[in-house]
């Protein structure tokens, strides 16, 4: 394989005093530092009239390349386009995407710089690997800049099918940007045949027997291989930070204030697609319908707060103060408070201690491409005596970890009878489902992830003219 090139909206680029980085980010860095690889992005500045080449660094045997971005063009694309459209449609979400065209024209003339940067830094045999719903042009761009090398996209979030997709005025449009590709990951089976079925009710376009689709791309006739590749986590560095971390400090804090009380945890970022509000509402329906929980358990929600200056996120953080609020009310006692509900960032060794003190981990989004805190979860356990996972069916997680409980979200009933299920799971189960979850994880790494979606995409038979090397070379 020739060098990597990865391409994100940001790039992780190391910084001395920075917290270890997850697992993504070191998966990342594992393929490009074994190909002395690139990796490409915004550099969190916007300033007016941006210099178009890119800053360079290297570090740790990887060379990082980044560009300023106009704070117009910047607020279109990112806070726009990205985020109030393609997020909440890609979740299912359509009474909270709004349209815009000049947003819509941010977000193309973003990967449009990015792609006209990226090229001069670009060999022939460079593979170039972009990540996740705001960079969807990039390969259409630099095809029509002349760019020949295997190029491969993931998503990380859901697909929709064509039903939901089609409420985008410029659908058909994002569909074919994706044929610019060689190929195009997606997390689980379920995203898989979203999209295979946009394809084939927008544009007409089946898959061969292989999984590919063909179709047009600036007069020439390619094909695009679809296919699903499960993100995992860095399983054993995880497990061995929480063991570490159920010594420290804060854990046994939270061990020292919780008494022989039962912890059910929760730990997500603030957006209308965790569904947040959801399990506050099942926590309730269990202190209600099994009031032999009442002072003997304690959920603490951790929801760090993000996109302050997008209304629906606001509205969200108004919500969850107002149940958390509700149902401490109708059920604290003096000496005990239900629901810990705290609204901001905690550090990564801090909630995996925190997950290790969990007997429940309650992880419902109402959709959710993979969601890696479920595998956080579960990797931080005690093998000795580890909790239980409540997960919602809609997450990309639950395709796999057969030993979690599943629940819909959006029964706050039945969500309230897994949680008493759970706490009340005899160890011989709590084991027996732990270990085939474990078993999961340590096979299926955010490393595999991506060696085996760099393995397809190296593997994949290109047509000998798309082989051809027509860009200028790399500096």
């Amino acid at each position: 394989m020739g060098r990597v090139v990865v391409v994100s909206n940001r790039v992780a680029v190391p910084r001395r005093g920075e917290a270890a980085a997850g697992g993504l980010a070191v998966a990342l860095k594992d393929v490009l530092k074994a190909s002395g690889g690139l990796w490409f992005g915004w550099s969190g500045e916007c300033r007016k009239n941006p210099e178009k080449a890119p800053k360079q660094v290297r570090a740790a045997g990887i060379d990082y390349a980044t560009i300023d971005l106009d704070p117009e063009d910047q607020k279109g694309f990112y806070a726009g386009y990205s985020n109030n459209t393609l997020w909440p449609l890609f979740h299912f979400r359509l009474g909270l995407m709004e349209y815009d065209r000049k947003e819509a024209a941010s977000y193309r003339k973003v990967n449009r710089d990015f792609a006209e940067a990226l090229l001069p830094l670009l060999g022939p045999d460079d593979v170039v690997w972009i990540h996740d719903y705001q960079m969807i042009p990039m390969a259409t761009e630099l095809r029509a800049l002349g760019a020949k090398q295997r190029i491969g996209f993931f998503l990380h979030i859901p697909f929709p099918p064509w039903a939901v997709l089609s409420a985008l005025p410029d659908a058909e449009r994002l569909l074919r940007d994706l044929l610019a590709y060689d190929l195009v990951g997606v997390q689980t089976k379920r995203d898989l045949g979203g999209l295979i079925n946009c394809f084939q009710d927008a544009l007409g376009l089946a898959p061969d027997e292989d999984g590919g689709v063909r179709g047009e791309v600036a007069g020439l006739q390619r094909r695009t291989q679809l296919s699903a590749h499960a993100i995992g986590i860095d399983t054993r560095g995880f497990a061995t930070l929480a063991r570490k971390a159920a010594f420290g400090p804060e854990t046994q804090r939270l061990a020292a204030s919780m008494g022989d009380r039962s912890l059910i945890v929760g730990a997500e970022r603030l957006d209308y697609t965790k569904g947040l509000p959801h399990r506050m509402r099942g926590f309730a329906a269990l202190l209600k319908d099994f009031p032999e929980h009442l002072n003997r358990v304690t959920y603490l929600q951790v929801a760090a707060r993000s996109r302050n200056e997008v209304a629906s996120y606001r509205n969200l953080r108004r919500e969850l103060d107002s149940l958390a609020g509700r149902i401490n009310g109708d059920y604290a006692e003096f000496d005990w408070t239900p629901v810990r509900y705290v609204a901001r960032a905690l550090a990564r060794d801090t909630l995996a201690g925190f997950y290790r003190a969990g007997r429940v981990g309650l992880v419902t989004p109402l959709r959710d491409g993979m969601n890696l805190v479920a595998k956080e979860y579960v990797a931080a356990q005690d093998p000795e005596d580890p909790g239980v996972l409540v997960l919602s069916s809609f997450a990309g997680a639950a395709e796999s970890m057969d030993g979690a409980l599943l629940v819909n979200p959006l029964d706050a009933e039945a969500m309230g009878e897994a949680l008493h299920q759970a706490l009340c799971m005899p160890l011989d189960e709590r084991r027996d489902r732990w270990e085939s979850m474990m078993r999961g994880l340590e096979e299926q790494t955010a490393t595999r992830w991506a060696e085996s979606f760099l393995a397809e995409l190296e593997e994949l038979k290109l047509p000998q003219q798309e082989m051809l090397w027509a860009a200028p070379t790399r500096n």
